[in-house]
């Protein structure tokens, strides 16, 4: 096996009881960047995505749709897969929780692990369940009588559940959070989970009947009249993705003795990975994730994109009509690392306009004179404008700004740094003007041929940097500018990034 550092990053698994959404876009994206980022650093990277297709939800819609529910969610997780192809991800698994082997054995070792450590139990439950955060709701998560998150009055249940005591790890997890040993980015988000503790924390249920669940779901081990319960079930796709349940060798080496195991999620279930499933890791006796970045929502006209509120947002249709360059910078240039951002097609246009008329543009210009010039030579520093020298710094510092912006989870930080040289860039090629030496030189004026290839050399090396950069973000942009300057072709250049018409709201 390998001995750099290993970097396992995974996604949430999302319900497939609809499409997927523009939301979903964000994440998958988001770890992907990740991802990226640090195989380009020389690190060993796994990622993984999935979908989550035991949630009472999914069996709601396929007997709506009247499907039988093992065919409905087939075929809605074909689509996130489709929608990850799309997108250009760079996943190297993707689990679906109904149909892999690995699961099922993962669940029910892990399962028994938590039972062997004293930490689950049966009592007779009554409470406020709501469907769509699959989760029961104390008095205080009421907002006017509803869900906080889905702005809907919740169903009271009473039966006879499986219970894990969360209550017995409370002061293992919040010595965890404080040391840093878990660590919660954005603060904001850090600081909620914290007070969450700190406001004392319940057992909680982790078994559904089989008769609420009709059937579907994995048989809770010695009790075939219980399913477990979707969040002990899908928190679980983490390590059963790395054959938890037979000790696959992959466990052992990305997550047993893994550098880092970081979790891509939206902030509506972070009390799920950032207490149960901790605890629950903690009960089994296994290491726990070494990070949990956390997104705000996307909005639509202000109201939050997703199935539950009807709000929808459809990235396949987008990227058909925008490309996925333009969704993916869209996504990491403009949604920001805390607060929820609004879409409008009408930025998307602007954001995709920006890369024809700002990265395109400049990759034109160099190349095609540096074609027509054909003799480039590299200048020392020294010889240089004094702002093709400030631009050769801000190149050589780029990837350590990018590196701690993606570090605290910010891509927004990570492209605006990016862009930044790139701009400068512009700047620079219109303030030394080669065109005019470049017709100085055709005239037989050999200081300025030789003036004209240093400045060019030193315009070109911005552009393989900025490349480079670009390849966690847009990886099908940057494959297009490294051939066309690996080819100084400038047909190729030109033909970089394609602009649109900016819709009005």
């Amino acid at each position: 096996m390998t001995s750099r550092r290993r970097f396992y990053v995974t996604t949430a698994i999302p319900y497939v009881n609809g499409d997927p959404h523009l939301g979903h876009a964000l994440e998958f994206v988001q770890a992907d960047v990740l991802a990226r980022h640090r195989r380009a650093r020389g690190d060993a990277v796994r990622f993984l995505s999935g979908t989550d297709d035991h949630a009472l939800k999914n069996v709601d819609a396929a007997a709506a749709a009247g499907v039988p529910v093992a065919r409905f969610v087939a075929q809605k997780a074909d689509r996130f897969v489709a929608l990850g192809a799309l997108l250009e991800l760079s996943n190297d698994d993707f689990i679906r929780t109904s149909t892999d082997p690995r699961h099922e054995a993962g669940v029910r070792r892990l399962w028994a692990r938590c039972e062997e450590a004293g930490d689950l139990y049966q009592r007779d439950y009554e409470g406020l369940y709501c469907g769509g955060c699959e989760a029961f709701l104390a008095p205080e998560d009421l907002e006017d009588g509803c869900c906080g998150e889905h702005r809907v009055a919740p169903e009271a249940i009473a039966e006879r559940n499986w219970f894990f005591r969360l209550s017995r790890h409370e002061d293992a997890l919040l010595a965890l959070i404080e040391g840093g040993e878990l660590r919660i980015e954005p603060e904001q988000r850090r600081n909620e989970v914290v007070a969450f503790i700190n406001g004392g924390l319940h057992d909680f249920s982790v078994s559904r009947t089989r008769r609420r669940a009709r059937g579907w779901g994995i048989p809770v081990p010695g009790d075939p009249e219980q399913v477990v319960y979707v969040w002990f079930d899908a928190l679980a796709n983490y390590i059963t993705a790395l054959g938890y349940g037979c000790d696959g060798e992959a466990y052992g080496h990305w997550w047993r003795n893994g550098h880092e195991r970081a979790h891509v999620i939206g902030k509506g279930i972070v009390r799920f990975h950032a207490v149960y499933w901790p605890a629950i890791l903690l009960s089994a006796g296994e290491p726990l994730p070494t990070s949990i970045f956390v997104h705000d929502y996307l909005t639509a006209e202000g109201r939050k994109i997703s199935k539950s509120t009807g709000a929808v947002v459809d990235p396949v249709d987008l990227i058909d009509r925008y490309t996925p360059d333009a969704l993916r910078w869209w996504l990491t240039r403009d949604v920001p690392p805390n607060g929820d951002a609004d879409f409008r097609e009408r930025l998307l246009a602007a954001r995709a306009n920006e890369l024809a008329d700002g990265l395109g543009n400049l990759v034109s210009r160099t190349i095609g004179l540096a074609a027509r010039h054909r003799t480039v030579v590299a200048g020392e520093a020294g010889g240089l404008p004094d702002a093709l020298r400030e631009l050769a710094g801000r190149c050589a510092r780029l990837p350590a700004v990018i590196d701690g912006a993606l570090s605290a989870f910010d891509l927004r930080a990570a492209t605006t740094a990016l862009w930044d040289v790139v701009c400068e860039a512009n700047r620079c090629v219109s303030s030394t003007q080669p065109w005019r030496l470049a017709a100085a030189a055709r005239a037989g004026d050999r200081d300025a041929s030789d003036r004209l290839g240093v400045i060019l050399a030193a315009l070109l090396d911005p552009a393989g940097v900025i490349a480079r950069e670009l390849a966690a973000f847009l990886p099908a942009a940057a494959g297009r500018i490294s051939r066309a300057i690996a080819d100084a072709d400038p047909a190729q250049a030109r033909t970089l990034f394609a602009k649109f018409e900016q819709p009005v709201d």
